[in-house]
């Protein structure tokens, strides 16, 4: 019998739904097994989940995690020819900026902290920062990618994909990746974020902060009715099925709709934090008066809830606060905006490793938090709403749980933290090393796409065992 496209699309779509019903109403009778823990396993992993706290916009590595005294030294002198770099929008007329926040040492093991991020400086001894992070293009679009997806253009899976991918979810009722959204998508838009090429199953799952957390999860019908509605469908799924052999796409679309039937009561049951403690909420800052702040707070305390429940990767983004390109992107008025987006994420994401730690969990999850870029140590000229620009050439990210090394810093800029000078990474090397972590070889975790097999880190990426407890 011959089936043309639109029959195909109106009878498989419908169909898709009946299997995904089957598929939770079994599960209900004991009759599906769990989930396999995980698909693939090249050796004993170190940690099992990822939660990455995007900072978009590039956050100031010199005002953060990597104090320059020599550059508050030389403030307003010019940087010369010398400094210029194509990973960094520079002209020789340019002049030093010192840091607009103290350092202090911190913890038992003296990591320098800014004062910009007070709530995590209190658990320097929890991470490992790398100060030599080194990018292509000191651009938005092309570095946000990059770090998601390996590759400045994208049109690739994203990281939390090959993540899902590779080790598949430790919930059934559970997505593998999950983005927790603060209403901004950064620049490079939702491509950071999905499957291309992998099954569509791999996708992150959106859970916004604010409003509805995600859109028709609850079904408009009883139970009841759904029953009888796909049974009847199910006759129009069975004439397909003889007449078109499966294919990847099919079983991915299939999985997708059998994973939104199954999320039905896990997903609001996750996103509703009503049942933590007082001193829980308090602690991350979801009853904040700072709306904002309250929301940022909110998904990283449904960060913790979601690996809690076997979810392998989570993402969460931050809100854009005022008109600008990037939520951390500060050209002018640095200290203000910097300090707004402290407010917002600094004491949510110290608490999140605070209540990781003190659950027991720290090991498991591995906390990252890192922009797409670092910001100028210069900038074209001193004034009250001084700002920094775009900088690849050097710059700080950090790492915190999952088998790093607390309390440590891992490589250097030079004396103006104006390019990496000693053991420079690719995100790529930051790649292959969380992949390490999960137990993934990030060399054989491959897909066959255009005649060959792809992975994330492509010919990139080595396993930084110094980085490593």
């Amino acid at each position: 019998m011959y089936i043309n496209r639109r029959q195909y699309l109106n009878q498989s779509s419908l169909g898709f739904g009946m299997m995904a019903l089957t598929s939770l109403l079994n599960q209900e009778a004991g009759a599906v097994k769990p989930h396999a823990a995980g698909q693939i396993a090249h050796h004993a992993a170190k940690a099992k989940h990822v939660i990455l706290c995007f900072m978009d916009g590039g956050p100031s590595h010199v005002d953060t995690f990597d104090p320059k005294p020599e550059l508050a030294r030389q403030e307003g002198k010019a940087i010369g020819t010398e400094n210029v770099s194509v990973l960094s929008q520079s002209v020789a007329s340019r002049v030093w900026l010192g840091a607009r926040w103290k350092f202090k040492n911190r913890g038992e093991s003296g990591l320098p902290v800014s004062d910009l991020l007070p709530n995590i400086a209190r658990h320097a001894d929890d991470i490992c920062v790398v100060r030599s992070m080194v990018g292509k293009q000191p651009l938005h679009g092309q570095q946000a990618l990059l770090m998601h997806t390996g590759r400045e253009t994208g049109r690739a899976p994203s990281w939390g994909s090959w993540v899902s991918y590779g080790l598949g979810t430790e919930n059934e009722n559970l997505p593998g990746y999950v983005l927790l959204n603060n209403d901004w998508i950064p620049n490079g838009g939702y491509e950071n974020f999905a499957s291309a090429f992998l099954p569509a199953n791999n996708a992150a799952m959106m859970i916004r902060a604010k409003g509805k957390p995600v859109d028709n999860i609850v079904p408009a019908d009883e139970r009841a009715i759904q029953r009888r509605k796909l049974d009847l469908l199910n006759q129009q799924d069975e004439a397909f099925a003889s007449n078109t052999a499966s294919d990847i796409e099919i079983n991915a679309a299939i999985r997708n709709y059998e994973k939104a039937f199954l999320m039905q009561s896990s997903v609001p049951a996750i996103a509703d934090v009503s049942d933590e403690p007082e001193y829980i909420r308090t602690m991350y800052g979801v009853d904040s008066k700072h709306e904002l702040q309250s929301y940022y707070s909110l998904q990283c305390l449904r960060a913790r809830r979601l690996v809690e429940r076997g979810v392998r990767f989570v993402e969460i983004t931050c809100p854009l606060t005022h008109y600008n390109n990037s939520p951390w992107d500060q050209h002018a008025n640095l200290v203000k905006y910097h300090n707004e987006n402290a407010l917002i994420t600094d004491q949510a994401v110290a608490a999140l490793i605070q209540d990781l730690k003190q659950r027991g969990l720290l090991d498991e999850p591995i906390v990252i938090w890192a922009g797409e870029m670092g910001r100028t140590p210069h900038t074209p000229r001193i004034t009250e709403t001084v700002g920094r620009d775009h900088h690849v050439n050097g710059y700080s990210i950090f790492m915190a749980g999952g088998g790093f090394k607390g309390g440590t810093a891992y490589g250097g800029t030079d004396e103006f933290g104006n390019k990496s000078v000693e053991n420079p990474l690719l995100v790529q090397d930051i790649h292959a090393t969380v992949f390490h972590q999960l137990g993934i070889d990030h060399e054989r975790l491959t897909y066959k796409f255009g005649g060959r097999n792809v992975s994330l880190t492509d010919v990139h990426g080595n396993v930084v065992q110094d980085l490593l407890a």
